[in-house]
């Protein structure tokens, strides 16, 4: 017995793309911080970009394959991405900025997938 192809909903697509968004920005942010003159005072900020990466790699999966639990997760993933967004803002380096904003669209398009299913 063959099963209809999944398809992805337009809001299932922009969650995707902003959690891989999110999480290159997150990386970049990580590794930047490690560059930093005080790295101890970068410690937080780096332990909520690996978290935050972590979770939108797992959620644009889920997502993408159109797990059960996608909107449960993608709620978690944009609690996660608020935290770390906050986190991030708290720094003036642009590249804690950038994630920042990053993980502020994310959380949006999580909610948004999240609310649609």
């Amino acid at each position: 017995m063959q099963h209809a192809p999944h398809t992805l909903s337009p809001a299932m697509q922009a969650c995707i793309d902003a959690c891989n968004a999110c999480a290159q920005a997150c990386d970049f942010c990580a590794a930047s911080c490690l560059q930093e003159a005080d790295v101890t005072a970068m410690a937080a900020c780096i332990r909520s970009d690996i978290d935050c990466a972590q979770i939108c790699r797992l959620c644009a999966a889920f997502t993408a394959r159109g797990r059960q639990h996608a909107a449960a997760l993608c709620e978690l993933c944009a609690q996660v991405c608020d935290a770390c967004g906050a986190e991030c803002a708290r720094n003036d380096m642009e590249h804690c900025q950038a994630c920042a904003s990053a993980c502020r669209a994310c959380a949006e398009a999580c909610r948004a997938m999240a609310a649609a299913h």
